[in-house]
């Protein structure tokens, strides 16, 4: 489909307000459907919404319009929207509703806008195309080549694991219907939002406009060919990670051999950052016979930048070939059709000796550090978003180690973090446990083992005394050494410092 087939972004100011007036919101929303129907829309179901939208206020008939994709009567569209000016703009577009007289008749839309709440509880929409919203395990269902997808889960979790301070200038590469164009237009001056797909420039467009955002600086092309060598405060990008065989859908292929599209996505970030600038990026990556994942991910890494890189699943190569024939819909076609893509992706696999692709975060800093701070885990587990400002502390904690020797360490003061809790772990009616455990409750909810010295430094760590005579303190109560005790003491400090259960106050 063309760009003129949508609708003109001019009007997007008059139809916001009716949307608002309605409380077309995401609170409206779980206000009417309540929370089990909210949440199936969210899978992309919608019988429960169906059931909850039979009545003819102004809200229950625009989620009917927008996000059912229902023909509704023109008299109720009317009284809920600036109807004339929307089918003038190409918001909707007539339609017959059997059993309402000829002079009535019925509209739908033309496109999805979704209700999108912003991390500061601004009213936002999201534009894409009709039945696009990918928020549930059944993903786009489409085949169609220029689809642009609404938001969803890689959508949302991008989102929020972006840091959020004030910037100069931010690229959203691939931006989509723009949704990560629309949050970085809440804090940086200048934002540039690329993709391959005009399409998609043109749904940027209206979601901006309708959310009431600043407008953005739109250039389509491939990768970084559209900035040529401009440099940004922030980049990030939601590109099409997908590891398949060939390019056939737009919105989630990447069309190069294997895992190369996410490689030169971060590996030209380096250039393209400013100094402390940040470039975050959702990816995919092969796990190859022979080569260790983690140092794979660390070739990757461009000079000059420190990167935290978090692998939040693996699939078997099956598992990875079944989930992507099922979100385009091909397990609904023809069975031989069906097998033969199945048998293509298995091929594609086999030709870069591929047993199992991960799926992750890559974040980068630019430090110009001569010994940058390169991260590399696994971390499979629930974890608590916004993580925006997490991912900013990791890099500043960092910095601290970097520039402290055990010296330094042993000087300085630190507080155990918020809402770390500890676990002994025993037999019952053991005099001693078997180990204790510090246990994160918010944040990247980590856990993790420490010894006798290592529980008593984080409890009495409150800021008041330097480590080192709080170390000093434990050897006399423990009856060791003192001298003994801070040689072999700085590294668990380090841990725990890295891994944010404790933070430096100097």
């Amino acid at each position: 489909m063309s760009t003129t087939s949508l609708p003109a972004p001019e009007s997007s100011a008059r139809l916001r307000d009716a949307l608002l007036a309605a409380d077309f919101t995401a609170d409206g929303l779980l206000e009417l459907l309540g929370a089990p129907a909210y949440a199936a829309l969210a899978r992309s179901e919608t019988v429960p919404a169906l059931r909850a939208t039979r009545g003819d206020s102004p809200l229950e008939t625009l989620v009917r319009l927008f996000l059912l994709q229902e023909t509704v009567p023109s008299s109720a569209a009317g009284a809920a929207l600036p109807l004339e000016q929307c089918l003038a703009d190409g918001w909707l577009v007539r339609d017959t509703v059997a059993g309402e007289d000829s002079a009535g008749g019925g509209v739908r839309a033309t496109v999805d806008v979704r209700p999108y709440g912003g991390e500061e509880g601004q009213d936002w929409f999201i534009v894409s195309d009709l039945g696009r919203a990918v928020g549930g395990a059944g993903g786009a269902g489409t085949r169609d080549e220029g689809v642009v997808l609404g938001v969803g889960g890689a959508s949302t979790t991008l989102a929020g694991i972006t840091v959020r301070t004030p910037v100069s200038r931010a690229l959203d590469l691939g931006t989509g219907s723009g949704i990560q164009a629309l949050h970085a237009a809440q804090h940086a001056v200048h934002v540039t939002a690329t993709d391959l797909n005009p399409r998609a420039l043109h749904f940027t467009r209206l979601t901006l406009g309708l959310s009431g955002a600043p407008e953005a600086d739109l250039r389509e092309g491939s990768l970084y060919e559209p900035v040529g060598d401009e440099t940004f405060d922030l980049i990030v990008s939601n590109p099409p990670f997908v590891i398949s065989p060939g390019a056939r859908l737009t919105y989630r292929d990447g069309g190069m051999g294997g895992d190369d599209l996410c490689r030169t996505l971060v590996q030209g970030a380096g250039e393209r950052l400013n100094d402390g600038g940040y470039a975050q990026f959702l990816a995919n990556w092969q796990h190859v016979e022979g080569e260790e994942w983690q140092e794979r991910l660390r070739s990757w890494v461009p000079r000059g930048c420190d990167a935290w890189i978090v692998q939040r699943e693996v699939q078997d190569v099956t598992q990875y070939a079944e989930l992507w024939l099922r979100d385009s819909g091909d397990h609904r076609t023809d069975p031989a059709e069906y097998a033969a893509r199945y048998d293509a992706w298995l091929d594609e696999f086999e030709a870069h000796k591929t047993k199992g692709v991960g799926f992750g975060w890559i974040t980068l800093r630019k430090s110009g550090a001569e010994n940058p701070s390169i991260t590399v885990e696994e971390w499979p587990h629930p974890v608590e978003q916004p993580l925006g400002p997490v991912v900013r502390a990791h890099f500043e904690r960092q910095d601290y180690l970097r520039t402290h020797d055990d010296a330094a360490l042993l000087a300085g003061h630190f507080k155990l973090a918020d809402e770390v809790v500890q676990e002994q772990i025993g037999l019952p009616g053991a005099e001693d446990p078997e180990y204790v455990v510090l246990r994160q409750n918010r944040g990247m909810r980590r856990a993790t083992k420490v010894d006798t010295v290592g529980a008593g430094f984080a409890g009495v760590s409150d800021g008041s005394l330097s480590a080192g005579r709080i170390l000093d303190a434990i050897a006399q109560l423990l009856g060791e050494d003192p001298v003994l005790l801070r040689d072999r003491t700085p590294e668990a400090i380090r841990l725990l410092v890295e891994q944010a259960f404790l933070e430096p106050l100097d």
